[in-house]
C-alpha cells in the first residue's frame, strides 16, 4: 500500500486515479512515499526516509527544496503544458488591457452611478470617452522571451492577432521549436528582443540563473514606452529595476500575475492575484497529469516530466522482477551492479541507463522474482541512493 500526502486542494480527477486498494490518500497520512501538492512550501522536514516522489500539480517548483530533495533521490515532477491555455488566454487579457483603456474607462463608468438620467449619461459617456482611446494590437511588436509550452501558445496567439511576433529563448528544445511556427523571428539575445518589441511577455521558469533576469542592464535596451507583461514567476523580475523604468519612462506600463508592496498603486501597474493557472479546466489537467505521471513511476519505476531526474521509460514485463536503482553520476557503479546480479545469477532481459547532472538512474529487468536480500546488497554499493524491487 503506497502512502500519499496530498497538500493545497487537488481536483478530485486526479486523485481518483489512484486505487483505493493500492493507495491511501490524506492530507495528514504519516511518512508519506510520496507527496501531490501545488503550492505548498516544502521544507527537508517533509523529505522523510520513505519519500520517493513530490508531484507538483503546476509548472514550477520554486515551493520544492529541488536541489536537496534530489541528493536524497526523491524524484520531483511537475506538469509542463497542462495549466498553459489558462496562462495564454490570460496573456490575452493582459495585451488588451494594455492597449484599449479597459479599467480606466470601467472606473470612470462606475463614477458615474449616481447619474439617473439616461439621456445626460450617453453625454457624459460620449463627451469622455476619447480619453480612454487606445491602440489596436494588429501590426506590434511582441516580443516573448521563453517559447516553451506557454510561449509557444502565446506565440501563435500574437500571430493571430495579426501581431509581427520574435522570441528569444537560449535552451530552446526540439520538441518546443517543432511547435513555432516559421513566422516567428528568432532574437539572438535578450537585448535585442526588448529593443525591437512594442510589448514583451516573460515565460521563462524561476530558477536561480534566471533570479532578476529582468533588471535595469536588460531594461535599458526597452523601446521608449514599451509595455512589459510578466504571467511567468516574480522572482525573474527586479522590482526596483521596474520602478525606476516606469519613472524614467522607459516603461510605460507593467502588467503583473504577481503583486508587489513596492509597485502597488503606482501609475502604470496593473497586478493580477496570480490568476494565470486558476481555472478549473487547468486545474483538473494539472492533477490528471501529475497522477498518472506518479502513477508510472510508483509502479512502474518510470519518470517522465521531472525537474531533477532525466525521463526513462522501458515497458514493464509481466514477468521476472524490475529493479530501480538511483546513483551518484559516477563511473563504475552499474557495473558493480551487474556483477551483484551476475553472482547470484540472475540473467538482465533488458535495461535502461540514463544521467542527469549528478544523478543517474537505472531501470533494470531480470528474468526471476529477486529477493530482499539483494536490494540490500545492490543499496550497499558505494554511491548507490537507493534501490526498489517490482516483483
Amino acid at each position: 500500500m503506497f502512502r500519499i500526502l496530498t497538500l493545497n486542494n487537488i481536483s478530485a480527477k486526479g486523485l481518483d486515479k489512484f486505487p483505493g486498494d493500492r493507495f491511501e490518500l490524506a492530507s495528514d497520512v504519516a511518512d508519506p512515499h510520496a507527496i501531490v501538492l501545488r503550492s505548498h512550501k516544502l521544507t527537508q522536514e517533509h523529505a522523510t526516509p520513505s519519500l520517493l516522489a513530490v508531484g507538483r500539480a503546476g509548472a514550477g517548483v520554486n515551493n520544492i527544496p529541488v536541489a536537496e530533495y534530489t541528493d536524497r533521490g526523491i524524484v520531483v515532477f511537475n506538469t509542463p503544458g497542462a495549466n498553459a491555455n489558462a496562462v495564454k488566454e490570460l496573456v490575452l487579457a493582459g495585451l488588451l488591457l494594455s492597449r484599449r483603456g479597459i479599467v480606466q474607462g470601467i472606473e470612470y463608468v462606475e463614477s458615474l452611478k449616481t447619474e439617473s438620467d439616461k439621456v445626460a449619461l450617453n453625454s457624459q459617456v460620449e463627451a469622455s470617452k476619447k480619453q480612454f482611446k487606445g491602440s489596436e494590437l494588429k501590426g506590434k511588436r511582441l516580443g516573448i522571451l521563453g517559447l516553451g509550452a506557454i510561449g509557444s501558445m502565446v506565440a501563435e496567439m500574437g500571430l493571430q492577432l495579426g501581431m509581427q511576433v520574435q522570441g528569444y529563448d537560449p535552451t530552446l528544445s526540439i520538441e518546443s521549436a517543432w511547435r513555432l511556427s516559421s513566422q516567428v523571428q528568432k532574437m539572438d539575445n535578450i537585448q535585442a528582443l526588448f529593443s525591437k518589441s512594442d510589448i514583451v511577455t516573460l515565460h521563462v521558469p524561476a530558477l536561480p540563473e534566471t533570479q532578476n533576469l529582468i533588471n535595469s542592464d536588460v531594461l535599458r535596451f526597452a523601446r521608449k514606452n514599451a509595455i512589459l507583461l510578466n504571467f511567468a514567476r516574480a522572482e525573474i523580475v527586479d522590482t526596483a529595476a521596474i520602478k525606476q523604468a516606469l519613472d524614467a519612462g522607459q516603461l510605460s506600463q507593467y502588467i503583473s500575475d504577481f503583486p508587489t508592496p513596492e509597485l502597488i498603486g503606482m501609475a502604470g501597474v496593473m497586478a493580477t492575484p496570480h490568476l494565470g493557472a486558476s481555472t478549473a479546466e487547468a486545474e483538473e489537467n494539472c492533477a490528471v497529469m501529475v497522477a498518472d505521471q506518479m502513477l508510472d513511476f510508483l509502479q512502474n519505476g518510470n519518470i517522465v516530466n521531472s525537474v531533477n531526474f532525466p525521463a526513462v521509460y522501458l515497458e514493464r514485463s509481466n514477468e521476472g522482477c524490475r529493479i530501480a536503482i538511483t546513483n551518484r553520476n559516477v563511473p563504475r557503479i552499474l557495473g558493480s551492479v551487474l556483477s551483484v546480479l551476475a553472482d547470484h545469477d540472475i540473467n538482465v532481459i533488458d535495461m535502461l541507463n540514463k544521467s542527469r547532472q549528478e544523478v543517474a538512474y537505472n531501470i533494470i529487468d531480470v528474468e526471476t522474482e529477486v529477493s530482499s536480500g539483494l536490494e540490500t546488497e545492490i543499496g550497499k554499493i558505494t554511491g548507490v541512493i537507493n534501490v526498489r524491487m517490482f516483483n
